[in-house]
């Protein structure tokens, strides 16, 4: 599986990916649309990426200006690809892998951060429950985004405490919805 990235100073580089795991990467049309809403936003930010598979989406954050992105990944073969990516582009001094749970890493990353890139397994059934989570965590910057990526037939809801819903898109089977800290101020 070949994964591109679309935008920013490394714009069209590929991204090795491990072979014979069950990754969905975010498609292109997805990653463009969710990095065209968040546009220059990301500059100089601090991102970070749960779920992050293959680690295209942080990698996408990072090629489009942000300062910093955490990774955080359960499957160590993931972990390992996302490292040697980040080798080979030159940013591994502009991130971390954490080869953990996104449960564990919420009890020990600290943040703030800007932006968070979420795109939990498909067949996971508590994404709900990791909403309330990452909301009672308190590591979101003033203003901070969550990006949710879901099944498109999923509807969450509108707060989770501090969370309010900015946008929802539908790209086929897939949804994206938007959360930020605070009232929409975006």
């Amino acid at each position: 599986m070949s994964v591109r990235i679309n935008g920013g100073i490394i714009r069209g580089r590929s991204l090795k990916t491990t072979r014979g795991t069950d990754l969905r990467p975010t498609s292109s049309l997805v990653r463009g649309a969710i990095f065209s809403v968040l546009g220059e936003r990301l500059e100089g930010t601090r991102v970070l990426d749960l779920f992050a598979g293959t680690g295209a989406l942080g990698i996408e954050a990072l090629s489009r200006g942000a300062a910093f992105v955490d990774f955080v990944e359960t499957n160590r073969r993931e972990c390992t690809a996302i490292r040697a990516n980040l080798c080979q582009l030159g940013l591994q001094a502009q991130s971390r892998v954490h080869p953990t749970t996104v449960e564990n890493a919420l009890t020990f990353l600290v943040g703030p951060y800007d932006t968070i890139l979420a795109d939990p397994p498909y067949a996971s059934g508590d994404i709900e429950n990791m909403l309330v989570r990452i909301a009672a965590c308190k590591i979101f910057a003033p203003h901070g985004i969550l990006v949710l990526e879901h099944k498109a037939r999923l509807h969450f809801g509108e707060r989770y405490e501090c969370l309010g819903l900015l946008k929802r898109r539908r790209y086929g089977d897939t949804a994206v919805s938007m959360y930020q800290i605070g009232e929409g101020i975006w």
